[in-house]
């Protein structure tokens, strides 16, 4: 049992009872506990300011301000992808299995970037369909996908069935980023063409209406 655990089972069974013997008494965090909660905070203003940066980057490369969203949506699968690799292997989410979260955006943001960035050059060709331009783009970029998803996952395995106590600590960030990785990455081959395909009609749909609005005028 990690020493967070143990720490977090004595709190949850000696505290009720404290504050039902002793009215009004009060229990503040500190030392490592207060000094984590900080950090959380910390942590997620920073991860909301990357967030902003990485889309002004987005829209500028890609020049549009929609596309960006659909690559960014793929953080949460990674996310989502991390706790489930947590449940599986049996280790409770702690601090640094968020440092992995956060890492784990990066390379899930680079997985999109390069399916949607292939989606953009097919379609300036001008001799496909949407759905077409998706298919051969899915095609052509599986397999940078698929390489870097399993480099990454087998290269943190070792670490992950790492058995020794100093390793214990950097267990749950390995999981987040080599199980949310592989989570994220099947997805992405899947939910993010489809994105692509919605988002496409939704915008020639707003232009025909838009188009109609035009004329009535």
């Amino acid at each position: 049992m990690m020493p967070q655990d143990i720490d977090n089972e004595l709190t949850a069974t000696f505290l009720p009872a404290l504050k039902d013997k002793y009215i009004g008494l009060q229990v503040n965090e500190a030392g490592f506990r207060g000094d984590e909660r900080e950090s959380l905070a910390s942590l997620g203003r920073l991860s909301l300011l990357a967030m902003l940066i990485i889309f002004a980057l987005l829209a500028s490369l890609l020049r549009s301000y929609s596309q960006p969203l659909i690559i960014l949506a793929g953080i949460p699968f990674g996310a989502a992808g991390a706790f489930v690799g947590h449940f599986i292997l049996g280790y409770n989410l702690s601090f640094y299995s968020l440092f992995g979260v956060v890492a784990l955006a990066g390379v899930v943001v680079n997985d999109s970037l390069i399916l949607m960035d292939k989606y953009n050059r097919i379609m300036k060709e001008g001799n496909w369909t949407c759905e077409e331009a998706v298919l051969k783009a899915t095609e052509r970029r599986f397999r940078p996908i698929f390489l870097t998803t399993t480099t990454t996952s087998l290269g943190l395995m070792p670490l992950i069935f790492e058995t020794s106590t100093s390793a214990q600590f950097i267990i749950p960030l390995a999981i987040s980023l080599a199980i949310g990785i592989l989570f994220a990455s099947i997805l992405i081959l899947f939910v993010v063409p489809t994105m692509i395909v919605i988002h496409h009609n939704g915008v020639r749909r707003l232009d025909r209406l838009w188009g109609r609005s035009a004329q009535a005028a």
